[in-house]
């Protein structure tokens, strides 16, 4: 065998699973179908400003012990001891909700660190909702428990994890069931409602599709504050890339995975876009269960391939990154992130299904080079806004470079709308704007390898948080699923993905998970 380990995809996933092989002395291939490694920490730069493309803040990477910083800790030890995180500002989520009575037709709360404060606060300013609020926290803690029993299921060896579906399976589909609609459903007021619900766009779902567990786990990260890498995302690949090629192994770019080769039974090596066959006896997949599936020959393991496929794409997004003249912290940014919604419907109605003839209903600002203080260049926006992937659906058999005439012109007439939209949603900012571009769903498609443009692997619905399927050992021997399809979306829950998938191929690294 060429290699010890191969692993597909060099998003955080991938890394981790590479580089956590690499720490047990495993000559590891990492094979990224883009000619930048990242994944989705990848930057790029135009015109002297640099953006990131997917992160735009972490958690559980503080300085503080035990489970407040346990994900920096296995950071650090997985890489080569350069990944420094700065801090967020304290209240860091800044919601700003449709509300016409209110002065200047808007309402405003910013959450922050930790949630008991965040509850504190909004039992002040609705004190007839304080029972109501302390229930919406008492369920939010129990499904946070809920979701940490749930993620083992998909790493355990599987006898263990049949086991521990049998005893708690049960308890853990009806707490999968419970949506975040039907978590705020007692509390009155529909502003209040709205507030509770309106960060829903870090897993991309209505919060009547939501799993309360979803949203307790991902929000729930963020518990002891958030944090940003120092010198920008791409900083993840330089650490944990560095570990890898310590080990003796390699990361390659522009190498597109074409199959995944099989002898005997077993899954044996991959096969590339460009006919050259390299060999491992063990291959992680962190390029998603559905490319995972169907890289496979189709006689491996049909049954699970067909399950697999029924899994739908998650929602995605267009994004319009913004640089500025100047520093716009004395415009009053100090680094908060901006979750807005423009229509009374709220987080209840996420995409913009009509973008060349309306505003987008919701939008997520991030100000990222603020948070990170060895930023180089100016300082930068990046804006999501979530989008129906059936506006671009005609022009995905396009490719980059070769995109067709009427597609350059909704994209722009698009940009210029959210430009438009960010201009008067920041005034501050509007006269400072000197460069903007804008990504499409099928730029997401083409350089993440996203099925549908998704902006988070599989859609999370209940039945997917649970089903055995997705777990890290795959039916095919010697395949391994990595990153956010098998456990949680996200840096976080994609890094413990690819993490257990490494353990389960060295199950001393498992100790590293309680240090």
């Amino acid at each position: 065998m060429d290699w010890d380990a191969i692993v597909i995809g060099s998003g955080i996933g991938g890394l981790t699973a590479a580089a956590a092989l690499a720490r047990c002395d495993l000559r590891v291939l990492v094979l990224e179908q883009h000619f930048v490694l990242g994944g989705m920490t990848q930057t790029f730069e135009r015109q002297g400003f640099r953006f990131g493309t997917g992160l735009h803040y972490i958690g559980g990477v503080g300085p503080q012990s035990g489970a407040a910083g346990s994900f920096g800790r296995l950071l650090g030890w997985l890489g080569d001891g350069s990944l420094q995180f700065a801090p967020l500002p304290k209240h860091f989520d800044t919601v700003r909700l449709n509300d016409p009575s209110q002065p200047g037709g808007e309402f405003s709360f910013s959450f922050g660190a930790p949630e008991s404060d965040n509850i504190t606060r909004l039992k002040a300013l609705f004190p007839e909702e304080a029972a109501a609020l302390e229930r919406y926290a008492q369920d939010f803690r129990k499904a946070t428990r809920a979701a940490m029993q749930a993620y083992p299921l998909h790493g355990l060896p599987r006898p263990a994890a049949t086991l521990m579906g049998w005893v708690r399976g049960g308890a853990l589909r009806e707490a999968a069931k419970t949506t975040v609609a039907q978590a705020v459903a007692e509390i009155k007021n529909p502003i209040l409602r709205q507030l509770l619900a309106a960060r829903g766009g870090d897993y991309g779902l209505p919060p009547v599709e939501a799993p309360l567990m979803l949203h307790a786990a991902v929000l729930g990260s963020y518990t002891h504050g958030a944090w940003y890498p120092v010198g920008g995302p791409q900083r993840f690949a330089e650490s944990l890339g560095a570990t890898v090629r310590a080990a003796g192994g390699e990361l390659r770019t522009s190498a597109t995975v074409a199959g995944i080769e099989m002898e005997r039974g077993r899954a044996c090596g991959v096969r590339l876009q460009s006919g050259e066959v390299e060999r491992a006896p063990a291959i992680v997949s962190a390029m998603g269960a559905a490319n995972t599936a169907r890289a496979l020959p189709r006689e491996a393991a049909p049954g699970w391939q067909a399950e697999i496929a029924t899994f739908k794409p998650s929602g995605t997004y267009v994004a319009l990154f913004l640089g500025f003249e100047g520093d716009i912290r004395d415009a009053g940014i100090n680094g908060a992130n901006h979750w807005i919604y423009e229509t009374p419907a709220g987080p209840d109605a996420l995409d913009w299904n009509d973008p060349t003839d309306t505003d987008a209903p919701s939008v997520f600002v991030s100000f990222g080079s603020v948070n990170d203080p060895a930023h180089s260049g100016g300082f930068t926006a990046e804006l999501l806004a979530p989008c129906g992937w059936e506006v671009f659906e005609r022009w995905k058999d396009s490719h980059l470079g070769a995109r067709p005439e009427d597609y350059e012109a909704t994209k722009s007439w698009i940009e210029e709308r959210l430009l438009a939209q960010f201009k008067r949603l920041f005034p501050a900012l509007a006269d400072r704007i000197v460069f903007h571009e804008l990504a499409t769903p099928l730029s997401h498609a083409a350089y993440a390898n996203a099925p549908r443009g998704a902006m988070y692997g599989l859609r999370m619905t209940p039945e997917r948080l649970l089903d055995p399927a997705l777990h890290v050992r795959t039916p095919v021997p010697g395949l391994f699923l990595g990153g956010q399809d098998v456990t949680s979306l996200g840096i976080q829950g994609a890094a413990m993905g690819g993490f257990m998938a490494a353990a389960s191929i060295e199950p001393r690294l498992w100790k590293q998970m309680s240090r």
